[in-house]
């Protein structure tokens, strides 16, 4: 339509021009007309032509409606062959398939149970050994123990006293006891005067004596036949109390006893038959190990 209206408009302005001619040659009036109408018919003829070109994928995509029916190959022993299934013959428009895949890292299940614990496996090589870590604090007291077996505590111990006095003759006397006070297992021998070492280890001993007025008291402690301790006073005109004290090592059957110095001095102990002025103790402080 807008073609056939542009060759018209066209005609009718050429004509104009041809009248007009006689008197105004190519006039500028018409001359205008003239352009218009070409500038329409070139856009008219533009756009009939993209239509056309959008038009022509749909028509070449029909089908012609007298496009004959396929016809398949066929060989001259196919009557030879069984004859195919439906299913085997190929379609004559095949249907595309479908393949679905399925994104399994989103579908994710729940946490399943523990399973059981397997066979423990071999002991590996041992690593070098660690530095030493830095000392922990100091814990707190424990409770006290349960009293061990008395049988297998070690025990010694003897207390023993005199009531006589005792003046020195010409050679050593060894101080004898009358008086028991303690003697555990019978380790201190009252006849002798000794005391004999049954469990090994460190004993502690003890001496009490009363000096004599005027006189000099002069002993020694003794451990087997060596002198350990002096007990010793110098004569005076009144009476005093004396003791000594030692720690002694001693091994099985070792001795221990008192020993009074013999009469190139002029020593003596007092003691009478009322009261004890005179003892001798020992005790075990730790059995040798």
């Amino acid at each position: 339509m807008c073609v056939r209206e542009s060759f018209s408009q066209t005609a009718r302005a050429i004509g104009r021009i041809r009248r007009g001619c006689s008197c105004h040659l190519f006039g500028k009036r018409y001359r205008t007309v003239l352009e218009d109408c070409l500038m329409r018919l070139i856009i008219c003829v533009v756009m009939w032509a993209v239509f056309l070109l959008l038009l022509l994928p749909p028509v070449a995509s029909v089908p012609s409606p007298s496009r004959p029916t396929p016809r398949y190959c066929r060989r001259c022993c196919d009557h030879l062959d069984p004859p195919l299934s439906p299913a085997s013959q190929p379609a004559a428009n095949p249907t595309p398939e479908i393949h679905t895949f399925i994104n399994m890292t989103i579908l994710k299940g729940d946490k399943g149970e523990r399973g059981d614990r397997g066979t423990p496996g071999k002991a590996g090589v041992d690593g070098p050994l660690g530095l030493r870590g830095v000392t922990g604090p100091k814990g707190s007291k424990g409770d006290t123990g349960a009293p061990g077996d008395p049988c297998k505590i070690q025990q010694s111990s003897f207390s023993v006293g005199r009531r006589k006095a005792l003046h020195s003759a010409d050679h050593y006397q060894a101080l004898i006891f009358d008086t028991v006070f303690v003697n555990l297992g019978e380790h201190f021998n009252m006849f002798k005067g000794k005391f004999y070492c049954f469990i090994p280890g460190v004993y502690f001993f003890n001496i009490n004596i009363h000096t004599w007025n005027f006189k000099e008291t002069y002993l020694h402690l003794m451990h087997n036949e060596r002198p350990q301790v002096i007990l010793y006073t110098q004569p005076s005109d009144r009476s005093i109390m004396q003791s000594q004290s030692v720690m002694l090592s001693l091994e099985l059957n070792d001795e221990v006893w008192v020993r009074l110095y013999k009469r190139q001095r002029d020593n003596a102990i007092y003691s009478d038959d009322v009261d004890v002025y005179i003892t001798f103790n020992g005790h075990l402080v730790a059995p040798k190990v």
